[in-house]
């Protein structure tokens, strides 16, 4: 038994901490709402052990970001063993809402009907790509489930921020414009390489400005699936003075086959960097398109702030 001035019994009593007053105190962490849709994270291309392995980690960054977050991987090419498709993804989801709802009132519980959407779909593609959008909603509708689908990730200056750090990765940018030392390999043109054809070519070259001005360097967006558009790109750098160029995949990763961006690379005869992979901007990004469909957004993702 305690008193108001301290425990009766000479043990330390833990008191709850005071919120921190003023603009500055740390916002209250938002947690997943419950029984809220499930989060689906659409992965395109043929389904491998690099796949998953990226797409499990993206999964576990928008976890860390929203506590109680039910987040789910289903293939579009899945095999429903190894990769589970999409289709029966979002199927397994809704009949697990609606054994839960028959165990509750089962159990005498006072509980709603299940309403609104099973799952969120999110698509791991930076940008548009018609035929892969295509399969998503084709999947969606196929597992007769009510799900609401995104949009790609993006053009966002998380984004710019992502390729800027994977072009330094492979020594191809400074890390840090502020910093005193320079990087001898660093291009002096960028060619964003993307896939979805005109749609994408634009939508990258959104991001593709913002990359520019993180490097001060120029930034151009080619298509891969598109013959010949990476070497004009090429050619156009070349004769505004670029000398030294880079192909910077604006890709998740399994969305392409990696054996053609070497082989777009070597036909610019330009070095390349990674994909972006499980970059933690693609998580939150996945994550941020999630809790926007479902109006619980936090704070929109910001990008680092060019140095």
């Amino acid at each position: 038994m305690s008193s108001p001035t301290g425990p009766a019994s000479g043990l330390p009593v833990r008191m709850p901490r005071p919120r921190q007053p003023g603009r500055h105190r740390r916002p209250e962490p938002l947690l997943a709402p419950e029984g809220a849709p499930a989060l689906v994270l659409a992965v395109p291309g043929a389904p491998s052990a690099a796949a998953r392995s990226l797409a499990e980690e993206v999964v576990s960054i928008a976890r860390s970001e929203l506590p109680g977050l039910d987040a789910r991987i289903g293939y579009l090419d899945g095999d429903d063993t190894e990769f589970p498709s999409l289709r029966a993804v979002l199927a397994h989801a809704a009949e697990e809402r609606a054994a839960r709802y028959e165990q509750a009132v089962a159990a005498g519980l006072e509980v709603k009907d299940p309403d609104g959407p099973v799952a969120v779909v999110v698509p791991l593609l930076a940008g548009p790509d018609s035929a892969l959008l295509r399969q998503v909603r084709q999947a969606v509708m196929d597992s007769r489930v009510a799900a609401d689908l995104t949009d790609v990730l993006g053009p966002h200056p998380l984004l710019a921020e992502a390729l800027h750090v994977r072009l330094s990765e492979a020594g191809l940018a400074r890390a840090d414009r502020a910093r005193l030392f320079t990087v001898a390999t660093a291009a002096d043109g960028i060619i964003l390489a993307s896939v979805g054809g005109d749609e994408a070519v634009q939508a990258a070259g959104i991001t593709g400005m913002l990359l520019a001005a993180r490097l001060a360097v120029p930034v151009m967006a080619a298509a891969l699936d598109q013959e010949g558009s990476i070497t004009s790109v090429a050619e156009q750098l070349r004769s505004s003075g670029s000398q030294q160029l880079a192909l910077a995949p604006y890709l998740v990763g399994p969305e392409i086959d990696p054996a053609l961006l070497a082989a777009a690379a070597e036909e610019a005869g330009c070095a390349t960097a990674e994909a972006l992979g499980a970059y933690p901007a693609i998580g939150k990004l996945a994550l941020a398109k999630y809790t926007t469909a479902l109006g619980i957004a936090p704070p929109q993702p910001q990008g680092t702030p060019v140095r």
